[in-house]
């Protein structure tokens, strides 16, 4: 099926989701809803490594995190929460730097990669380096997500979709919370 079909597919289903949960309830929405959303061509990544490349695994209790965010970045983050749309800090960002994460500060996306998805949040189409990152399938809310967690403290970034733009064809749909910029020096 060609890119603009697949789209085109996923956005009615996306509709056809609100108006059942409405009419019918959940259970009726989310079958239609998986039916026509794949996900084969995202690829995971190895388990959680005890060691992502020459960092180590950073381990903190939530009373830790607690100390060293703020409620929404720990939420988002540590509870794999969601900020609302078109809220975000870095979501109109044109600066030319790196995006890391803001629990651990392990880079994670380049600004040469963000683009805008129209979907209300910070969106890129490949990461800076794929062990930085994990995916895991997601069955929240009745449907299958693949979420995105930085690699060495296991923070919840957001979740991937298979409608971005070429050449990996796949969406990073990140919260800006989760994220802090480093403006690249001239």
């Amino acid at each position: 099926m060609s890119k603009i079909g697949h789209n085109k597919v996923n956005n009615i289903s996306r509709r056809r989701f609100i108006a059942q949960t409405a009419t019918f309830g959940m259970g009726t929405a989310a079958a239609s809803l998986l039916a026509g959303f794949p996900f084969a061509n995202i690829t995971y990544a190895a388990k959680s490594p005890i060691k992502t490349g020459t960092r180590n695994k950073v381990i903190k209790s939530n009373d830790e995190w607690k100390r060293l965010l703020t409620p929404e970045q720990f939420y988002v983050t540590r509870r794999k929460g969601t900020e609302r749309p078109y809220s975000g800090e870095y979501l109109y960002n044109k600066e030319e730097g790196i995006y890391q994460c803001v629990c651990c500060n392990t880079e994670l996306f380049s600004s040469e990669t963000k683009y805008d998805s129209h979907t209300g949040w910070p969106s890129f189409w490949t990461p800076i380096a794929p062990e930085n990152i994990l995916k895991k399938d997601d069955y929240s809310f009745f449907m299958r997500r693949v979420e995105v967690l930085c690699s060495v403290c296991d923070a919840h970034l957001g979740h991937i979709f298979n409608d971005g733009p070429p050449p990996t064809q796949l969406r990073y749909c990140i919260n800006s919370v989760a994220l802090k910029f480093i403006k690249k020096v001239s």
